[in-house]
């Protein structure tokens, strides 16, 4: 069954066909393209279709978990979080934030919400994040979420015609369970 998480201020749930036009329209900013690694622009019609379509089949192929960000207050799709499963009860987060939501802790409380569902429902051993070098403001978000810096890959990623440096983060089960013990 696909998940639906809650928090104070959002829900995250699978996206519907209806979302399309909110997901071109935010992921379409173009710095949401400048600060990340495989969202494009222009984000053309159609696109974001044919990415919630793939969504509920790559869940049941155990291949990733996509959700959207759902501000409670008023309804309204403010981004997407995600995992992508890997081998050895590992998987990487990935998200984007509409920029008029940007500063806001809403990525940082809907990444809290996913991985304490990865390692409690879906068992993972291992989330791991990563950023371009050039938006520092990922690397908050995962570090605010207890994830800690594990190195910089140079010149790592080839977009633009640039080569761009790749920080990575993760966290452990046992670093996070160190971490709500603490509370």
């Amino acid at each position: 069954m696909y998940p639906k998480l809650e928090t104070e201020r959002l829900l995250l749930r699978k996206f519907k066909m209806s979302d399309a036009k909110s997901v071109q329209k935010l992921a379409g900013e173009k710095e949401i393209y400048e600060t990340t690694l495989n969202i494009p622009h222009p984000y053309e019609d159609g696109m974001a279709e044919s990415w919630i379509g793939t969504h509920i089949e790559h869940f049941k192929e155990k291949k990733s978990l996509t959700l959207a960000i759902i501000n409670k207050k008023d309804k309204q799709l403010i981004g997407a979080i995600g995992l992508s499963f890997m081998r050895y009860n590992k998987a990487e987060i990935g998200y984007w934030i509409g920029k008029d939501f940007w500063d806001q802790g809403f990525c940082t409380e809907a990444g809290k919400a996913l991985v304490d569902y990865a390692f409690t429902a879906l068992g993972m051993n291992k989330i791991i994040g990563r950023h371009l070098f050039i938006n520092p403001s990922s690397g908050r978000v995962m570090q605010k979420i207890g994830m800690r810096k594990e190195g910089t890959f140079e010149d790592d990623v080839l977009k633009d015609s640039y080569y761009h440096d790749i920080v990575y983060w993760g966290i452990t089960f046992a670093t996070w369970t160190e971490l709500r013990d603490d509370k």
